[in-house]
């Protein structure tokens, strides 16, 4: 029976539970898009909020009454159910007119896209019946590598490859169709061509660089539902970003329910429809193409994507799906896409909002991905009000949610320490002027975090929201920029990359001024929301210093007169998000 520790979701997702919880609480139908938010609670826990708003003592005893006589049967968790990955009958020997191998590139550059495609069966459901791989071997024999292949719809299957190496490569198929198993041929590798560096890694425990050696510097933004708005807007979306400095969008595969999110997608993951329901056991290929098409738009403009698997703001099912549906699309999608160069997988968007998965789903997933992905893509989970393990050997970086209102890049040192990988602090708050907390910070106060992360030698993540009558706002649906934080976003990256390696280390600070750079040759000082009119410094003596004074909000750079060295005064203007960059002289 359902009991006051039982789950909101659980009570809500039960046929006859829900009547019950809806005839209570009727405007729990009218606030679906904020269905989430209820879901993660017990029932206890709901009522004593409800009480605090007028529900009575009486009322709940009759609720719990009622529940306890409904013809329900609540489970944890999810419902485990069995999806079966049989062959479908006759696969195995059938021979198929027109079947097998039908384009095979010669070519192909490295860290590019290599696509083999093939007919097959239509019959059955292709999805779960047939399984297709592929082995390519490197030419010197030291290099080889296991790929899933998967279907494309109206009998098409593909095996996509990212070649690493230069030279001569050869593949053969494997499947449980006779049609296609043992299908062989070869490509040559190429050099990559101009502007492709490879994957991102982690480099130097704390930072990034592409597969060549190219530093990486991650400044990102959040548009997380854009890819789901129509070609007008999505266009706009990508103009926009062209002529930004952010260089990784966080966006999710699946569509969002939420607040100014409650436009229906024009496509949808899997067959079915909102009105009929959805059969989570085959998919739509017209919605990853799109989605594979706007991957492919923001690798043009040479920015990474951060694309998050699952995400609690849902109607339609997708976050509730069984275990083996949710193993299923992981497979599938990591088929399809593990081959471009420049996807990070994100787990989630505030995986403990996700009130019917457990930590064991997590590292299930985590498993699924890194088993299926011979690439080794970049790997996070990212936080609501919990952080996740980040020492977890999975995990290349901690993808981070601010857990406290007010301080949050400035625990980046804190987090490095604890965790020994790079810190990205996805989600700082938001510029904008929405009635969230999360969504009303000025430019101000978002140059600041994102100078203050810097600084600490961690990362830091953008998002906008301002209200607008069409209720289009970046953060969700992308289109225009319209806040004051962008420009100064970009002077601070043009910062960064003009340091010793482009990078800010961080050093040994005086207590009220951080501090970045490189012992005896580079320093950066930032001073934040004070506002000194004067600063004594103290380095080494011996070595002489150019000293430059530097606005971060009016992004002006001015340089001191003369030499210095030892201990100094440097004079300063007296206002807040002032910097002091010394740079060892060349005599």
């Amino acid at each position: 029976m359902f009991t006051e520790q039982t789950k909101i979701g659980r009570i809500w997702t039960d046929e006859a539970a829900g009547k019950i919880l809806f005839k209570y609480f009727p405007f729990l139908k009218d606030e679906e898009h904020l269905a989430f938010s209820y879901k993660i609670f017990t029932l206890g826990q709901f009522l004593d909020l409800r009480e605090e708003l007028g529900f009575t003592q009486a009322e709940r005893t009759a609720l719990l009454q009622e529940l306890a006589e409904a013809d329900c049967s609540p489970q944890e968790g999810v419902k485990k159910s069995a999806l079966k990955r049989e062959t479908h009958t006759g696969y195995a020997d059938k021979q198929m007119d027109g079947a097998g191998l039908v384009s095979s590139p010669d070519s192909a550059a490295q860290w590019d896209v290599l696509e083999l495609s093939f007919n097959g069966p239509s019959e059955g459901n292709p999805y779960t019946d047939v399984e297709l791989s592929a082995t390519f071997t490197h030419g010197d024999g030291k290099r080889s590598i296991n790929v899933l292949g998967f279907y494309n719809g109206n009998g098409s299957y593909k095996v996509r490859m990212m070649p690493d190496r230069e030279g001569n490569w050869t593949y053969r198929t494997h499947s449980t169709v006779k049609a296609l198993e043992g299908i062989e041929g070869s490509f040559i590798c190429t050099a990559p061509e101009e502007g492709n560096h490879g994957p991102v890694r982690v480099r130097d425990t704390y930072h990034f660089a592409y597969e060549d050696g190219t530093v990486y510097l991650p400044f990102g933004t959040t548009c997380y539902a854009w890819t789901h708005q129509g070609e007008e807007l999505e266009q706009q979306t990508l103009e926009t970003l062209a002529g930004s400095p952010f260089n990784k969008m966080r966006m999710c595969v699946f569509p969002k329910s939420y607040l100014y999110n409650r436009n229906e997608p024009p496509l949808y993951p899997f067959e079915g429809s909102p009105e009929e329901g959805w059969n989570f056991r085959a998919f739509n290929p017209a919605f990853f193409e799109h989605l594979e098409q706007r991957i492919s738009d923001l690798g043009r403009l040479g920015i990474e994507t951060d694309l998050i698997l699952f995400h609690p703001y849902d109607r339609w099912g997708f976050s509730e799906m069984e275990q083996e549906a949710d193993d299923l699309y992981l497979r599938y999608i990591v088929a399809r896409l593990s081959a471009y160069r420049h996807v990070w997988w994100s787990l989630a968007n505030e995986y403990d909002l996700m009130w019917a998965k457990t930590g064991e789903d997590w590292e299930r997933y985590a498993k699924i991905i890194t088993a299926h992905d011979p690439y080794g893509h970049l790997l996070s989970n990212h936080n609501w009000l919990t952080f996740y393990d980040h020492s977890k050997p999975w995990l290349t970086h901690s993808s981070i949610q601010r857990i406290d209102v007010y301080k949050t890049s400035e625990a980046t040192l804190e987090w490095r320490e604890r965790w020994n990988k790079p810190v990205v602090i996805d989600e700082c708050a938001y510029e904008g002027d929405i009635d969230q907390g999360w969504g009303n910070i000025n430019g101000q106060e978002m140059v600041r975090r994102f100078w203050e992360g810097m600084i600490r030698g961690g990362y830091v993540g953008h998002g906008e929201t301002y209200l607008n009558d069409e209720e289009i706002l970046w953060w969700s649906k992308g289109g225009k920029l319209v806040g004051d934080s962008p420009a100064r976003i970009a002077f601070l990256r043009k910062l960064v990359e003009e340091a010793p390696g482009q990078r800010w280390e961080p050093l040994r600070s005086d207590w009220d001024a951080p501090c970045a750079g490189v012992r005896d040759n580079y320093y950066m000082y930032y001073f934040g929301f004070n506002q000194p009119k004067f600063r004594i410094f103290n380095v080494k003596p011996g070595i002489k210093y150019t000293i430059e004074i530097i606005d971060t909000w009016n992004m002006t750079i001015e340089k001191c007169a003369g030499l210095h060295e030892g201990t100094f005064r440097v004079e300063l203007p007296g206002r807040q998000f002032m910097a002091v960059r010394l740079r060892r002289a060349d005599e």
